[in-house]
């Protein structure tokens, strides 16, 4: 069976929808929620216009605007609302490696919301550094806390050979991420629901995660990462991935730091992994100051600014653990 056939028929017609936008050329790239915001508020901008008004910008739009054809999938694929007389797409499409990725609509407020935004391109692109310097045979893979599969994705595009897993206990992810993977036409990657990696078997060659890491107080799953500041996730992905790494296989974590008082909370509760000599590691600042606005947020009163990071460990292979030396340990800030 295909990855195609396992859809359900609101998933092909999403399918569907996204090989029309393919096909007819539509690209968008996603800015941040801010700037998606204060976009959208500008006068002349209250409705859609055009294909990327009402599939990239979320904004609502009068019947007849789009095809028969699109509204029809829009309706099959249940993802259509009607409000006050106009339409809304409770899904957006973004371009990204010259692929689409259906994600949800703007604001993203729901519970189980996937999200999809800067944060997006600067995980693929660490993904594909990795894969571009690292020899390094992926047999299997997984994409942890998959969102609408851009890790799976890539790392299936770039090593057809390997079975890649896209994770998530988010149904909802799990739904877009084997619609982008069927539209991407990658056949090595599966959907399937786990808890980190508590609910999936065996290692990998490969671990790839891009976790969310805000302290939400509405605990939304694709934003809010627990624990102190929201790095408890992102502490829990190390624990649980690094004993299920190959000698060889690396862990590359894509996430955020709440800085405080010019201290890297997260750095400094790696400790127990950096004193390890079973792994070489690198960890360096990707951007200094993402999210400024979240520091009006209850709880964020002490952090100075949020930076995103970059953390790739390595396994050593066996009989050369001792060997390790100042550059695999190398923390760039």
């Amino acid at each position: 069976m295909t990855d195609e056939e396992r859809l359900s028929e609101p998933d092909l017609a999403l399918l569907q929808l996204g090989r029309r936008l393919q096909a007819d050329g539509y690209r968008f790239i996603t800015p941040t929620p801010l700037t998606h915001e204060r976009v959208n508020q500008r006068p002349g901008n209250e409705r859609s216009k055009t294909l990327r008004d009402v599939f990239g910008w979320s904004r609502p739009f009068a019947p007849g605007l789009i095809s028969a054809d699109e509204q029809r999938q829009l309706q099959e694929a249940q993802v259509l609302e009607e409000c006050d007389g106009v339409l809304c797409s409770r899904v957006r499409w973004s371009s990204l490696d010259g692929l689409l990725f259906a994600h949800s609509q703007f604001p993203t407020q729901a519970t189980d919301a996937v999200f999809f935004g800067p944060d997006s391109y600067r995980f693929a692109q660490l993904i594909h550094t990795h894969l571009q310097q690292n020899f390094t045979a992926v047999h299997r893979a997984v994409d942890i806390g998959c969102g609408a599969g851009v890790g799976a994705i890539v790392i299936a595009r770039a090593r057809r050979e390997a079975q890649v897993l896209a994770v998530d206990i988010n149904p909802q992810a799990l739904r877009l991420s084997a619609v982008n993977a069927a539209l991407a036409e990658v056949a090595n990657v599966e959907v399937a629901r786990s808890d980190v990696l508590q609910d999936v078997p065996g290692n990998f060659d490969l671990i790839v995660a891009n976790p969310p890491y805000m302290a939400d107080p509405s605990e939304r799953a694709y934003r809010h990462g627990g624990g102190a500041l929201g790095a408890g996730l992102s502490l829990r992905i190390v624990e649980q991935a690094l004993p299920r790494l190959t000698p060889g296989g690396s862990l590359v974590l894509y996430t955020g730091v709440a800085m405080v008082d010019g201290r890297d909370p997260f750095l400094e509760a790696l400790g127990q992994w950096r004193d390890s000599a079973d792994y070489g590691w690198t960890y360096k600042e990707l951007d200094p100051d993402v999210f400024g606005e979240e520091l009006l947020t209850p709880g964020y009163q002490d952090v100075e600014r949020i930076a995103v990071v970059a953390l790739v460990v390595t396994r050593i292979g066996a009989g050369i653990g001792g060997i390790i030396n100042e550059q695999a340990h190398e923390i760039r800030h």
